[in-house]
């Protein structure tokens, strides 16, 4: 396997997260619930991981600053625009594949 230096490391995870976050901006026909019940993570958790990071860092983002940093615009605006009810094969679905407490 290739060497890579730890700069090499966290440009190359910083560009992949990047695109990935480009990719679910583009993909809004893809639900939260969707990615939930096939990746067990969605936009939100990517939206908190971002904010959990940043106030590792001494950064302090609020839970709507760090969605519109993954979702492109505010949270409201891309539920408008995007988001649709979940259907009850899709809840019943994520209700057997969440994580249990």
């Amino acid at each position: 396997m290739t060497e890579l230096s730890q700069d090499q490391q966290t440009a190359f995870e910083a560009a992949a997260f990047r695109r990935l976050v480009a990719h679910l901006r583009e993909r809004t026909d893809v639900q939260n619930i969707d990615l939930m019940n096939l990746a067990g993570f969605c936009r939100n958790c990517l939206s908190n991981w971002y904010r959990e990071a940043a106030e590792a860092s001494g950064v302090e983002l609020s839970k709507e600053e760090s969605r519109e940093i993954i979702y492109g615009m505010p949270y409201e605006e891309w539920r408008t625009l995007h988001q649709t009810d979940a259907s009850a094969e899709q809840k019943a679905a994520f209700e057997r594949n969440r994580p249990k407490e």
